[in-house]
């Protein structure tokens, strides 16, 4: 591995410790969140799709693709959705972190943060939240699966 790339996984392990902190004690969190890492039933998978559709397509897009240009900062100072196929970051995040940045909003996880993604606490119910990240995870290939589902456990074991 080049200098480079071991300095930009220290990074990304070190800005995930960091905010795997902050993502621990956000409110309204279950405590049985790691069942989201365990294999989930074909009507979970089915009923995140159809709440993806119905709350996240608009922003994420119908594929999962993001908003165009999604690295790139809006005219307003803030970023475009991400996608959550495989080419976003989503599958880089510990489950922890994905559900509370979908009920609560970016800011839960990343204080002070302006973000356009809102919380969705009072709109979806935990299952519903809970049944779309497993929709996403589904869509993304083993080799970003098995690496979200480490970085998951390695979240679990400092809490």
């Amino acid at each position: 591995m080049t200098r480079p790339a071991l300095f930009a996984a220290g990074l990304v392990v070190a800005l995930g410790s960091t905010v795997w902190v902050v993502a621990a004690d956000a409110p309204g969190v279950p405590d049985g969140l790691t069942s989201l890492g365990a294999p989930v039933a074909t009507e979970q998978v089915a009923l995140g799709q159809a709440v993806y559709a119905d709350n996240c397509a608009s922003c994420h897009g119908a594929n999962l693709e993001g908003e165009p240009d999604w690295k790139r900062r809006k005219d307003n100072g803030r970023m475009p959705a991400p996608p959550h196929d495989a080419s976003g970051h989503t599958w880089h995040h510990p489950d922890r972190q994905l559900f509370t940045i979908t009920k609560l909003g970016v800011n839960a996880v990343v204080p002070g943060y302006e973000s356009d993604m809102p919380g969705f606490e009072g709109v979806l119910s935990d299952d519903e939240i809970s049944a779309v990240l497993a929709f996403i995870k589904s869509t993304w290939p083993e080799r970003a699966r098995d690496f979200q589902s480490e970085v998951t456990a390695n979240d679990e074991g400092g809490s």
